[in-house]
């Protein structure tokens, strides 16, 4: 790739502006976005600046990527930021009305009505779901056989998400939410023109959206219709999500806000997890130290037997191995805020209707926070390292009072699936690095991620 032109941070002074990469910003930074999108962002964190201007297809916006300027955002004056503009209008339409992109009060109303779901002793009792469904999954895997690890990582994910949002069977799901996935994929991909352009105008994508969302709408409406039409002491023994927003008021959960809070949890619980799970076995079939020092950990604490959520208390390597998993492929790479009122971020003046980019994929690799940032090691994670980082130096699920609702349910998942996988089997990487990656809902792969199975002795 040719050189291009930055401008280079100077002193910071009354009126200065923000460094910007490239000499004509709504030119060279739209195409930089379309053409590379991953690359734009490696020219960010390239120019030795915390906060970077930018101007993509019209929208003015700023990189945020120091810590202590990341948690004034996210933490410290959370109150002068909202999700903004940008995800409105691309994620609006589909999840507006759940709990990622509500605001005030009704955020609040809606976040303590949905935290019961979630509380720690609730999630432990899925723990055996998880558990049971990473099994099946290695047990349909053969010794030697090589596969694309991505699509059987979704397979669990959506297992463990039907089962825990609706109880219901993968097979009731998938054929809706799978084509559904695949379509706001295609859509929401920067390198696209569709990312751009409004949903109403008739794309072909655009279509595909919205007949896979008919379609996921529909098969939603006869599953909540079946639970509808149970008795009171058969909903009441059930343990899901869908049977706790059905238990709430109309006022506080329409129809409408119910399907967007489902398709807010599925999006968000899907692919993520099943992203950490590939980047985690691509990572440890690269490092075989690391495995082996995984299985060692594993063998000890548990003697063959599937873990429980128990069991993880014991296993602190592991836990190791997915934070930083998380800090070099976070599969929600960025995350957007816009001020609600005129504010300073490292000296310069931001205006209302500013876009702010804060990007975990910059920052969790900063050199100044990370030795050799760009090296998988787990062992870095020792308590005086983790007490030394910057509180935001470091945030796979967000920060704040608005991070990730599910952060305890994914992390227990992915480390009950590894924990399971990891007894039966070896992995060995066959997809040569560097990773060819794009940043689309989640920061995802672009070809097969090829690994091959070893049954362990």
């Amino acid at each position: 790739m040719a050189t291009q032109e930055v401008d280079r941070p100077g002193p910071v002074t009354p009126g200065s502006k923000p460094p910007r990469p490239g000499r004509v910003p709504l030119v060279d930074n739209t195409l930089s976005m379309l053409r590379d999108p991953l690359g734009f962002y490696d020219r960010v964190g390239e120019m030795d600046a915390d906060v970077v201007g930018y101007n993509v297809a019209g929208t003015t916006g700023y990189f945020v990527t120091h810590p202590d300027l990341v948690e004034r955002i996210l933490v410290t004056d959370e109150g002068d930021y909202e999700k903004g503009a940008l995800l409105q209008r691309t994620l609006g339409e589909y999840i507006g009305e759940g709990l990622f992109l509500l605001e005030g009060d009704e955020w609040k109303a809606q976040r303590t009505a949905l935290q019961p779901a979630f509380y720690r002793e609730r999630i432990a009792a899925y723990g055996a779901t998880m558990t049971d469904f990473a099994a099946e999954i290695g047990d349909g895997w053969t010794d030697g056989e090589r596969f694309d690890v991505l699509p059987e990582m979704r397979e669990y994910t959506l297992r463990v998400l039907g089962k825990t949002l609706l109880d219901v069977d993968i097979d009731r799901t998938a054929g809706a939410l799978e084509p559904l996935l695949a379509a706001l994929r295609e859509r929401l991909d920067p390198r696209s023109l569709s990312a751009y352009v409004p949903l109403a105008v008739p794309t072909p994508t655009n279509r595909r959206v919205r007949s896979a969302r008919a379609t996921f709408e529909a098969t939603l409406d006869d599953i909540i219709a079946e639970r509808q039409a149970e008795t009171a002491e058969d909903r009441a023994a059930r343990d899901d999500v869908l049977s706790l927003l059905l238990s709430l008021d109309e006022a506080t959960m329409t129809r409408e806000r119910l399907g967007h809070q489902l398709l807010t949890f599925l999006v968000a619980g899907h692919d993520t997890t099943a992203l950490t799970l590939t980047y985690t076995w691509y990572l440890l079939g690269r490092h075989p130290e690391v495995q082996a020092t995984l299985h060692d950990e594993l063998d000890s604490a548990l003697g063959g037997a599937d873990p429980t959520a128990e069991d993880l208390f014991e296993l602190p390597y592991l836990d190791d191995v997915l934070t930083e998993v998380l800090r070099l492929y976070p599969p929600a790479f960025t995350t957007f805020r816009q001020p609600t009122r005129p504010v300073e971020l490292g000296g310069y003046d931001i205006a209302p209707d500013a876009q702010l980019t804060i990007p975990q994929w910059l920052v969790h690799r900063d050199e100044r926070w990370y030795d050799d940032p760009d090296s998988f090691r787990p062992e870095r994670w020792t308590d005086a390292f983790d007490e030394s980082l910057p509180d935001y130096a470091y945030y796979p699920f967000g920060g704040g009072p608005r991070h990730c609702i599910g952060m305890r349910f994914a992390r227990m998942e992915a480390k009950l699936a590894i924990a399971t996988l990891a007894q039966r089997y070896r992995f060995e990487t066959v997809t040569e690095p560097p990773l060819e990656l794009a940043m689309r809902i989640t920061l995802s792969p672009t070809e097969p991620v090829d690994v091959r199975v070893h049954e362990r002795a």
